[in-house]
Parts: structure tokens; sequence; C-alpha cells
């Protein structure tokens, strides 16, 4: 009997020694890693999760593949580490490329990994993060890795609008793989250590001559300021992930969940009276509209996506009296807050998002019109600003829009009017809601006159203001309903908060269709 004891006692302290092996991995690849400033798969996944909360999947498993010596080096875990844990209580499916194992490069088994921890995320309803440290497919592996690849890439789309997918660059991913992350919801990326690219620099010199370095080419601030391929950019690794675990306490678990609700101190009914004072009255003036974000939701505090890209459009994740919603709002203080192709397709994605997730739009407008100029109607601005408008039109979670200046044109129905669905569609006592500006209608409408008379000037400034009067009175659209009130912009903060009440019992349905043809 005691024999039996000891073997059994032999077979676990194996067991441990093979998992401890798999975790803690070769010590010099370790002390590399360490070395570029990164961090392990498991020392990733631990700033990810709470603690103690990880259960790994398949940490015994080994590839079959033999030839070019992949037959004498069969590590344990093959190079991905899968499991789950929890995010503040919440349950959260995450896989992690151990670069330490054949560069983090896929193959087969690696693959098949990846695959079952994304089935059990969407069976479980939960969200899927992915700490991404690969040097993409295993070319010893052939045909085998690519198709690895694809059913990562299916798994990504079935996902889509099902549960949160969250993708944290920590080191390379060139070729086809990066076209995972693109598929997901958010990237995040580290500066210096992380770069994505399709071709690499060495192939772009060949093909054109160009010469670039892999960050110049594919770094995190490339992509988040210039190519809009990264929501994220951060210094280091520990300050990138705990933002992650942010972001996920503002999401839902799934598509058939609310957000966590948090309640602060903040009163509901808080008066905000530096809204007097942060947006000017006259419409040509700039400000932040980001600090008029931060006077009206909980504690200030918002989480602005894609903060480097398309600045003219803010599109942030807060709270009013605890409640998740999505703000969506034209920015005066870059280029005068005009919609043009970037800020379109920003906006476009994140209220799409919003929408499959449950999280409702608060849409702050002011808005001079969309971007003129041969290089925005050339590279497509007429079916890119299509996509904003699409997203709007096809979204049936509550809907707000707040005018709070200047409104004018086809970007004043494109930013969530009362005419393509918001459920409430408010304006300030500054608002200016036309076709264009009083100048540039009185130019147009009264053309003959002006050039006809005596002192253009003066005939000018008699018709803008007549114009103004006439048209451009802040309660001209409220008269004919296309505004539902026009209130104190001190009570912006109520306001939107009974609104959105009111609207949390909203049910509204699609005709029935395989799905949309949206602008591309």
């Amino acid at each position: 009997m005691r024999g039996a004891d000891d073997t059994v006692h032999q077979r676990i302290d194996e067991l441990l020694g093979i998992k401890e092996s798999a975790r803690s991995g070769d010590e010099d690849a370790t002390g590399r890693q360490h070395a570029k400033g990164k961090l392990t798969a498991h020392e990733r996944i631990a700033l990810l999760l709470d603690k103690g909360s990880f259960t790994e999947v398949e940490s015994l498993r080994r590839h079959r593949a033999s030839g070019f010596g992949l037959e004498a080096k069969r590590p344990s875990g093959d190079g991905v580490v899968t499991g789950w844990g929890t995010v503040d209580g919440r349950t959260v499916f995450v896989y992690a490329h151990d670069f330490r194992v054949f560069g983090g490069a896929l193959g087969e088994a690696h693959a098949e990994k990846i695959h079952k921890i994304m089935d059990m995320a969407e069976a479980a309803g939960a969200p899927l993060v992915s700490l991404n440290d690969g040097a993409g497919a295993r070319i010893q592996e052939g045909v085998s890795a690519l198709a690895g690849y694809g059913g990562i890439f299916r798994r990504n789309t079935r996902a889509s609008g099902v549960i949160p997918q969250i993708s944290v660059m920590l080191g390379p991913c060139a070729g086809g793989a990066a076209y995972s992350p693109a598929l997901t919801d958010f990237v995040f990326m580290v500066r210096e250590t992380s770069q994505m690219f399709i071709t690499g620099p060495d192939v772009v010199k060949a093909v054109t001559g160009e010469e670039i370095s892999q960050n110049g080419l594919g770094g995190a601030d490339v992509h988040a300021t210039t190519s809009g391929v990264a929501h994220f950019a951060y210094d280091d690794e520990e300050t990138c992930i705990c933002e992650v675990r942010y972001l996920l306490g503002l999401l839902p678990s799934n598509n058939r969940e609310l957000a966590p609700v948090e309640r602060s101190g903040d009163p509901a009914d808080r008066l905000c009276e530096a809204l007097l004072d942060l947006v000017p009255a006259q419409s040509g003036q700039a400000y932040d509209i980001r600090r008029v974000i931060e006077e009206v939701v909980d504690d200030g505090d918002h989480f602005e996506v894609h903060p480097a890209w398309a600045p003219n459009l803010v599109c942030s994740l807060a709270r009013l009296d605890g409640h998740v919603v999505g703000v969506v709002a034209n920015n005066p203080a870059a280029t005068a807050g005009v919609l043009d192709i970037e800020a379109s397709e920003k906006g476009a994605r994140f209220v799409q998002f919003c929408d499959a997730f449950n999280i409702p739009l608060v849409t702050l407008v002011d808005v001079p019109g969309f971007l003129p100029g041969v290089d925005q109607e050339h590279n497509g601005i007429i079916r890119r600003g299509a996509k904003l408008l699409y997203a709007y039109c096809n979204a049936t979670v509550p809907r707000i829009s707040l005018v709070l200046r200047k409104a004018y044109g086809g970007a004043y129905i494109v930013m969530d009017s009362r005419s393509i669905g918001a459920d409430l569609a408010l304006a300030w006592p500054t608002n200016e809601i036309a076709v264009m500006g009083a100048e540039g209608a009185a130019n147009v409408v009264f053309r003959r006159e002006i050039a006809a008379a005596e002192d253009p000037d003066a005939v000018r400034a008699q018709r803008i203001a007549e114009y103004k009067d006439e048209l451009m009175h802040p309660y001209y659209a409220a008269e004919r309903g296309l505004v539902d009130d026009v209130i104190d912009p001190r009570e912006t903060r109520t306001v939107l908060i009974r609104s959105l009440a009111m609207l949390r019992a909203k049910h509204a349905d699609l005709p029935a269709r395989k799905h949309g043809n949206p602008p591309q």
C-alpha cells in the first residue's frame, strides 16, 4: 500500500515539474525577453487577471510536426498560453504568445489551442483578450500554419458583436497575422516593442526602394496617429495591460448583457456651471470638447478611444449616474471640428461597437460641415462619410443628440439628427442649425443683389443679419419639431441622465434581413 502511495506522489511530482518547466521556460530565453523590456506570457497574464484566478488550458499540448529539426524540439504548451480568469470578478478568456518558444510563431497545435479558447469564450459569453508577441506563421509547418490563421480569422468574425475582443500588441506582428487584431474591437500597442505590418522593411526596400525602420513602418505611434489601426499606445507593458483591465470594466461580457453599473458620489442633479465659460458663444471660436465631456460625466472620468487619430472627432466611454455611455463629439479645437474621412470612419466604428454591445450613445454636436478639398473628394469622402451615417441609422440603442453651437449642412444630419433616428434631439440656446453659415448663405442667396449694390458690404451685412434672424435663431428647429427641447447648458448632465433613464427599456427591431450592406 505504501508503495502505491509513493507512485502516486511521484506522478504528482512529475506533473508539477512538467507544468513548472512549461511555465518558467528556458532561463536564457527569459533573460533575453526581459532584456528587451518585455514580460513573459505568464507574467503578462498575471498583470491582466485578478490574482490567483487564472486557469490554464492545454498547458501540456505539444506539436506533432516533423522535419527541419522540429521533431527534436517539442516543448509543452507549443509557444502559446491559453485559459481563463477574472478581471474584477468577471470572467475573461485570454491567450498569450510565448516569444521564448519558436519566437511565438504559430503552428498547427499552437493554432488549435487558440481555436479552442476562442470557442470557449464565445460559448461562455465572456470577453477574449489576446496578448500578441509572435513572429507569424511557423515556416517549418507550411500550409498547416496558414490554415491555423484562417481558423482564427473565422472565429474573430463569428464572435464580432457577440463578445468584446481586445488585441494587445506586445511584440512583432507581421504578414497575415496582423489581420486578427484588425478584426477585433480594440487594439493596444506598446511603443518601441510592438510593430504591425503586412510587409516588413526589407520587402518594402526591395520593392519600392524606400528605407524605413520597423517602428517607422508599423510602430505604435504610426498606428495610433496615422493609420488608425491602433486605438491606444502606451510607453510600457504594465500601463498598457492596466488600461486593458480598465476598459474591460466599462464593457458588458457579451451582447446579451448591459455594461456593469458603478455608482459614484457625483450627484445626478449636479449643475454644470463651468459649461457657461467653457463653450464660447461665438461659433467660430475654438475650445476643447474634452473639457465639456469631463464636466458632464461622472467624476470627470472618460476613456477616450483613438485619442491621437482624427482628433476633430472625440469618441469616449464614460458613465452617467453609474451607467456606461458612448460619447461622440465634434472637437472645435482640431480643424474646427469638421467631419473628414478619418473622423467619419472613426465615428462609424465606435457607433457600431456601442450599438453591438448595448451601450447608449450621446452625441455632442458642434460641426461646421464636411471638410472640402480635392483630396477628400478623390479619396472617397462620400462613401466614407456615409459609413458614419449608416452606423447611426442602423443603431437601435438609446440615442440622444445635443447641439451645442453650430450644426451645418449634411454634417448636421449625419451627427445623429432627429431625422435619422435620434430618440431625443436637444440643443443649447447658442445653437445654429442651418444648411450653412449665415455668411455663406447670404453670398449664395443674394449674390446678384449684393453684386449690383452701390455698397455691397452694407447689403451683405444686412442680408446676413436677416438670414440669422429668420432661419438661424436658436428656436427655429425646435419650432418645427426637429429639436425636442432647448435646455439650459448648466442642466445638461441632469437632462441627459433623466433622458437615458427613460430610454433604458427601449426596444427596437430592424427589418428581417441576413445583414445590411454598409458603404465601404
